[in-house]
């Protein structure tokens, strides 16, 4: 398909391009994912990929790095056609892919994950030594701090993002591409990733990323592409255009964001008095308090790894409180049991859609009534009542616009923001009296962001109770009533939303709470 709305490309990036992407098509059975797709990238570029979830933006990086392979065009690098479907080949050929969820060994060193495929991980003392000498080496070059010899398990979210980057650049890639670099990261990191991404483009190498956070493909990119529907329309210049712009031809109209109305908050649903919660012998919560009501959104805020999957694991019934006292809709909670809060009408959006979400080889009709077969809705005794079931996830498929594949394809082939949207989608037709939502619109697109949040605001509107956990500041002051910050496993007092802005909430997620007393 040809490109259909192209703008003008900037003079100082009219040089020969280092890869070439011809005509790339690609098909799931019957789904056109990829529409004979061409692109150009330049040495020092970085080019920014946008479309809504399943638009083929992953697909089409995969099919460049070798993943998969197209069923039509080629790709060229540095001048050279590479052979389809083999990673190797790209690997070998300067091309390095930084995917959305890492691929790190938690229990092995820092080294040892950079050299893993690389080189054999049982060579001579003095050849680790030189390695951990070019690993420090880059480090320091592009400010990717970190310590060689530390267990990859221990290191944050952001750190853990450095080692990945660090691998292909310990292998010589000269081509960077990086699906969704910031989707688990604070606006500090970000802000500090992209830092170091214009550092790598002026030492020459070429950078190609994908993400949905518009603000910041205005401020990194030096060229934008837009796909829709797996069909590339548009090529953009970050001067040349605008968010708003951008979301719409994202998604083919304009986007707007819904507001959040007064609420009028009633009985108490959840509530936690001093409340603590050890893992492993490690403290994640001390001594917290907080309230969730009826109608009423409670905002979490906190830079990653405060705490705040404890506070899930709490409200979900995945765990107990060490300490303190806990209650679900009256009644203190004195042993987990995530099948018992399902059953009181606790409905959740895990942190982690994949690992807690779904099983990924299981059937989206499967995964959709998966947390709901102990009842006799959808069983029978040991049978599942296969009707009902599909019936419920077509629902949800229809009523979420969840798109990729049919109620049988694996759950696993749907893009992360539909995978996100069938997960709403099956907590919210229940009608749950409280919705635990953690990064809700992690990875999602402007339009998906838009759908997701008026589903939320229209379930606090019909009476139910959101503990909404966010790193995401404008997603908080969109649809909280009241916000707390965690901190080291702390909590801070809460505040009306309308007392707060970005910089406020900025100083809270790092412990400055004098001014709340």
């Amino acid at each position: 398909m040809a490109l259909r709305d192209v703008g003008r490309r900037p003079r100082s990036l009219m040089r020969e391009p280092v890869l070439k992407l011809e005509g790339i098509t690609k098909r799931f059975g019957t789904l056109l994912v990829n529409d004979a797709i061409t692109l150009e990238l330049s040495k020092g570029e970085v080019l920014a990929l946008l479309g809504e979830n399943g638009a083929g933006k992953t697909t089409l990086m995969n099919i460049l790095f070798g993943h998969y392979k197209a069923d039509a065009g080629r790709v060229l690098a540095f001048g050279r056609e590479l052979p389809s479907g083999q990673p190797s080949a790209a690997i070998k050929a300067g091309i390095g892919m930084v995917h959305q969820h890492f691929a790190l060994a938690p229990n092995l060193s820092v080294l040892e994950n950079i050299l893993a495929g690389a080189e054999c991980m049982w060579r001579f003392r003095s050849d680790r030594t030189l390695a951990r000498d070019k690993l420090r080496a880059l480090s320091q070059k592009f400010g990717l701090a970190v310590d060689p010899d530390a267990i990859v398990g221990d290191l944050s979210v952001g750190e853990q993002q450095r080692v990945e980057i660090l691998k292909p650049l310990y292998r010589d890639a000269r081509i960077l591409i990086l699906d969704e670099p910031t989707a688990v990261l604070t606006e500090t990191e970000a802000e500090f990733l992209f830092a170091t991404l214009r550092l790598m483009a002026a030492d020459g190498l070429s950078l190609i990323f994908i993400s949905h956070k518009l603000r910041e493909v205005l401020r990194s990119a030096d060229r934008i592409l837009v796909l829709r529907a797996g069909a590339l329309v548009a090529e953009r210049h970050p001067r040349d255009t605008t968010v708003d712009d951008l979301a719409e031809l994202m998604v083919g109209r304009r986007v707007q964001r819904p507001l959040r109305t007064q609420g009028n908050p009633g009985r108490v649903l959840l509530q936690a008095v001093g409340v603590g919660l050890k893992r492993n012998g490690r403290s994640l919560i001390a001594e917290a308090d907080f309230v969730v009501r009826a109608g009423e959104t409670l905002g979490i805020i906190g830079v990653s790894g405060n705490g705040q999957s404890g506070l899930v694991d709490l409200a979900c019934g995945v765990a107990t409180a060490t300490t303190g006292t806990f209650l679900l809709f009256g009644s203190e909670v004195r042993a987990a049991s995530p099948r018992a809060f399902v059953a009181a009408g606790v409905g959740r959006i895990p942190e982690d859609r994949h690992a807690e979400g779904v099983v990924g080889e299981m059937a989206l009709w499967e995964n959709a009534v998966l947390e709901r077969l102990h009842g006799e809705r959808f069983s029978r005794g040991p049978f599942v009542r296969r009707s009902a079931a599909r019936a419920f996830a077509r629902d949800v498929v229809a009523r979420f616009d969840v798109r990729g594949g049919t109620l049988n394809s694996a759950t696993r082939l749907l893009s992360g923001g539909n995978m996100q949207k069938m997960i709403l989608g099956r907590s919210l037709l229940d009608h749950p009296r409280l919705l635990v939502a953690a990064k809700p619109t992690r990875g999602l697109d402007e339009g998906a962001v838009a759908a997701v949040h008026a589903q939320i605001l229209a379930a606090r509107a019909a009476g139910a109770g959101v503990l909404l956990v966010s790193e995401d500041l404008d997603e908080v002051l969109a649809l909280a009533d009241r916000v707390q910050a965690m901190v080291k496993g702390r909590m801070s007092l809460p505040v009306p939303v309308e007392e707060l802005d970005a910089s406020r909430l900025g100083r809270m997620m790092a412990g400055v709470w004098e001014e709340l007393v």
